[in-house]
């Protein structure tokens, strides 16, 4: 008998319960509270009452520095705070007509876990049914969007971004996820409180779906050739899923840092950062390996270094991808990243199998959207995100799809090396994506300057070599006459600006671009500090 009471208590708990909007409980009022942007940490306030600082939301995703406590930059958002975002989240969707029923996963950071708990209990508030599929890649919680038949999706991640740092990519239509318009609508209902609660909402754990998803993202790659593959993951969540992965499409793996640690004793999990991919050349050369394949945090990209030791950039990949499928795909559209190679316009492969070339926005947000809009067979950023429409994929980035159609191109020229592949491009020295930091309240000021400055420019001359474009869908891309490049945008997801250079002359000419030219005009604005890393 009091086993029956207590299951039947259970099951009562368990039970969607009507949501008031408006009234008192009891005299206590049950409405969540407008959120603020003052509260400090380790106050009673802040245990209380939601915090979510507006920079947080940013043009496609979310990102927020969460551990303010023993650190000298304050948090921008705790719990409260996150229960807030989901019933916002909630609010829009249901805003949107679609069915309120979302995906939700975690990365591997030590605060991860608990703040998709409390993102959570705001989208089942807000009436939502939410599908956990636990521990995730993004590209996982994508693909269970369509597993589950779910067009909502909701991935706790800070994504490449360093420890303390905590966001949200989200989407309401599959397999895209949200753009400026609905992220601005996003944080118009958050700050502004107008969340609207509703019964109905439950959570549901959905056990099983890595084994799935893995076997999904490999089903399609079964490589002949034998290739030795270094799988580095920087301790971060790819180390449980890649390797696996690639070792179910036929490569012989050399795991490196592929044990989970969220601490990240080594290095952040980022494949576009020379620490990690110097670690990758290293263990290339010490194996013998044909390749290495970097992921970083949440697994939505992927850093190649090839068979010498040499990094490739993703911009260099995609080249080499779109010439290889184009062979395959006669007529095919590539959308490109503003930060890739210019390689894109004068290659012969493309131009001789009738390959369109699309250049947009930064951001995977935008070139997933563009990619699907033009029906394009994929799309590549400079940053490792790659996007494979149908057959290879289903549109959104996704690292170990991407890894797959590198080894299946591999695989598809046995005589040929990394090197030998990356050989076969033209000729163009192109920098490493550099950062100098600038507050999130004051870079996009600090890039319309840039914009005009560089507009004014056009037709004068730089470095001795006329202005003959400057292109300013995504900040400022100055082409000189000689087809060398730069360009300044704002980063979309750190306070920081973005700076990448290509020359089609020389390394030196290269380095020249950047220290006589973006550098010092970058330097006379007092807001942009120090670089994350130069050439």
């Amino acid at each position: 008998m009091r086993l029956c009471r207590a299951l039947e208590r259970h099951h009562l708990a368990l039970r969607p319960r009507t949501v008031l909007n408006t009234g008192e409980l009891k005299g206590l009022t049950i409405m969540m509270p407008k959120p603020r942007t003052d509260i400090l940490e380790n106050t009673l306030e802040f245990e209380t009452l939601p915090l979510v600082k507006p920079t947080g939301f940013r043009e496609y995703d979310a990102r927020w520095w969460f551990n303010g406590i023993g650190h000298e930059k304050p948090a921008e958002l705790n719990l409260e705070g996150v229960k807030a975002l989901g019933l916002g989240m909630a609010t829009l969707f249901h805003e949107l007509g679609v069915e309120p029923k979302v995906v939700t996963g975690h990365d591997f950071r030590s605060i991860s876990a608990g703040i998709k708990n409390a993102l959570i209990l705001g989208l089942v508030q807000g009436g939502c049914e939410v599908l956990d599929v636990g521990l995730a890649l993004s590209p996982m919680v994508y693909w269970s969007q369509f597993e589950l038949d779910a067009p909502c999706c909701a991935m706790v991640t800070a994504s490449h971004n360093e420890n303390g740092w905590t966001g949200v990519k989200m989407g309401a239509d599959k397999p895209l996820t949200f753009g400026p318009e609905e992220m601005g609508r996003l944080k118009e209902i958050v700050l502004s409180g107008a969340f609207e609660p509703r019964a109905g909402g439950g959570h549901f754990h959905v056990d099983g779906m890595l084994d799935k998803y893995v076997e999904e993202a490999s089903k399609g790659v079964r490589i002949k050739r034998k290739l030795k593959v270094v799988c580095a993951c920087g301790n971060g969540t790819a180390g449980a899923f890649a390797p696996q992965a690639l070792r179910a499409m036929g490569a012989e793996v050399i795991e490196m840092d592929c044990n989970l640690d969220n601490t990240f004793p080594k290095y952040n999990p980022n494949p576009e950062d020379t620490e990690m991919l110097h670690a990758m050349a290293a263990a290339v050369e010490e194996h013998g390996a044909d390749v290495a394949l970097g992921f970083d945090g949440d697994g939505d990209r992927c850093g190649v270094v090839d068979n010498t030791g040499e990094e490739i950039f993703a911009d260099k990949i995609g080249l080499m991808l779109a010439r290889d499928l184009s062979k395959n795909y006669e007529n095919a559209t590539f959308v490109v990243d503003v930060k890739s190679t210019g390689l894109y316009k004068t290659d012969p492969v493309l131009k001789e199998n009738g390959a369109t070339v699309d250049y947009y926005k930064t951001g995977h947000s935008y070139i997933k959207r563009r990619t699907n809009e033009l029906g394009a067979l994929a799309g590549f950023e400079k940053s490792g995100h790659f996007f494979f429409q149908p057959p290879i994929g289903l549109g959104y980035d996704d690292g170990i799809v991407a890894a797959g159609a590198i080894l299946a191109m591999l695989d598809r020229n046995p005589d040929k090396t990394m090197a030998d592949l990356k050989g076969e491009l033209g000729v163009a020295f192109t920098s490493l994506t550099m950062s100098p930091h600038c507050d999130d309240e004051i870079k996009y000021s600090v890039i319309d300057k840039m914009v005009a400055e560089y507009e004014a420019l056009n037709g004068m001359e730089i470095l001795g070599r006329k202005v003959v474009d400057v292109n300013t869908v995504n900040g400022a891309r100055v082409t000189l006459e000689d087809g060398s490049w730069v360009l300044v945008r704002a980063s979309s997801n750190k306070p920081e600006l973005v700076v990448v250079v290509e020359s089609m002359a020389s390394e030196d000419d290269m380095r020249d671009l950047f220290h006589k030219e973006v550098k010092p005009r970058l330097g006379k604005h007092a807001e942009v500090g120090a670089y994350n890393q130069e050439i």
